[in-house]
């Protein structure tokens, strides 16, 4: 089938399991950007998706041993990048966080419990926020743990590149905490139209 044909993986709810897929590889860690999210960021990006989205900006990071495995030194290293005060947050992307919530789980708790509230944490997902209300319980509380998610798989046929943090208009600027105590869908309030 051509590439523009293809369409992404589409997985049942709780078929991909990270403890059935992950090797806890990170594909880069890039501290004091600008382009993942809101404010200067430290960005992970794990490694392992199996959505396979034509047109994926990240194809390398698709691959589950791509990288180096996830250390406590990087670690370490991130909270320190995080310490600095320009530092608005952590951003998460891949690869798939929620396919590598061993890795992903661990650095958030630690964030947590290290700033609290003070810096917010940033995901991108392949899926979307009614999928991951169906899905396990370690993807539900990496949810649990972050800020904004950019929810839903890329879609080529919908690629737009004016679009504010999102490669696809499919794809939401999803407000976590005020989504889950409304039980809906809540936008960023900060979304750019």
């Amino acid at each position: 089938m051509p590439q523009n044909m293809r369409k992404p993986n589409n997985p049942t709810p709780k078929e991909w399991l990270a403890n059935k897929v992950s090797l806890e590889y990170i594909a880069d860690y890039k501290p004091f950007n600008f382009v993942d999210g809101e404010g200067i960021r430290c960005s992970l990006y794990v490694s392992g998706c199996l959505f396979n989205c034509p047109g994926c900006y990240n194809v390398a990071a698709q691959n589950f041993h791509y990288g180096q495995p996830y250390t406590q030194e990087l670690e370490n290293q991130i909270i320190e990048d995080m310490r600095k005060p320009y530092v608005q947050g952590l951003t998460l992307l891949g690869g798939e966080p929620f396919l590598n919530t061993q890795v992903c789980l661990k650095l958030c708790k630690r964030i947590r419990k290290e700033f609290g509230d003070h810096k917010d944490i940033w995901s991108w997902s392949g899926y979307t926020w009614e999928e991951l209300m169906q899905e396990s319980y370690d993807k539900l509380r990496l949810l649990s743990l972050i800020d904004i998610l950019v929810d839903g798989r890329f879609l080529e046929s919908q690629k737009d590149l004016t679009l504010q943090f999102r490669g696809s208009a499919n794809q939401r600027i999803i407000d976590v905490p005020k989504s889950l105590a409304q039980n809906r869908v809540v936008i960023w309030d900060r979304l750019v139209h």
